[in-house]
Formats: structure tokens, C-alpha cells, sequence
């Protein structure tokens, strides 16, 4: 069982990873658009060059904040921690809406963190 709390662990600092480094490349990338769409010589441009560098500053924040719990609670699994059990329990349950790699996790990490003997690991 231990096992499977260490993968579940892992699982979710990858998804923290993936997130924080969502939360990096996703402004540049719009920053990249912006480039392009204020060199096109549009009179619109500059509305929509701010739109997009907002956007990017606005996304780069929310999944910055969102990659936190993910990447505490895979640390705390890790260690098992007595909080993070019940932390894996809510992200788990909120990845079941990313069809279809994070349902998998989702249930996985459901299925092994509601077991009585996986509970046991947590409270010792």
C-alpha cells in the first residue's frame, strides 16, 4: 500500500509541474500572439495586444495558485503526512473532471486513499 501512496505522490508533483509550467510558457506564448497581432498594423491592435497580456498575466497566476495543492500534497504523501490524505482526497475528486488522463488519476488515487489499510499508513 505504501506503494501506492508514494505513486500517487508522484502523480500529483507531476501535475504540479505541469501546471507551474503552464503557469511559465503560457504568457510568453501569448505575448508571442501579441507580438504578431500588434505588427499586423490594425488599428485594433493595441486594444487587443492589452487583452492578450492581461489574459496571460491573469492565466500565469491561477494555475501558479492552482499548482501549489498539488505539489504539497504530493510532497506531503511522499512524507506521509496526516493532512495530506485528506488533501489528495479533494484534489483527487476535482481531477476526476479532466477526462481522460486526470479521471484515471482521480479514481486511482481514490480508490487507494478511501482503503482502511491506506488510512492506517497516515495515522501511524
Amino acid at each position: 500500500m505504501a506503494t501506492h501512496i508514494k505513486v500517487i505522490g508522484v502523480l500529483f508533483l507531476v501535475c504540479g509541474g505541469m501546471l507551474a509550467a503552464l503557469a511559465f510558457f503560457l504568457p510568453a506564448l501569448l505575448g508571442l500572439i501579441a507580438t504578431f497581432v500588434h505588427s499586423s498594423g490594425d488599428p485594433d491592435a493595441a486594444v487587443a495586444t492589452t487583452v492578450l497580456g492581461f489574459t496571460g498575466a491573469a492565466l500565469s497566476i491561477f494555475f501558479g495558485v492552482l499548482a501549489l495543492p498539488f505539489v504539497a500534497t504530493g510532497w506531503g504523501m511522499l512524507k506521509f503526512k496526516r493532512w495530506s490524505r485528506i488533501a489528495g482526497i479533494v484534489l483527487g475528486a476535482l481531477l476526476l473532471t479532466q477526462i481522460p488522463v486526470g479521471t484515471a488519476i482521480g479514481i486511482y488515487a481514490l480508490v487507494i486513499l478511501f482503503r482502511k489499510d491506506a488510512e492506517a499508513l497516515f495515522t501511524a
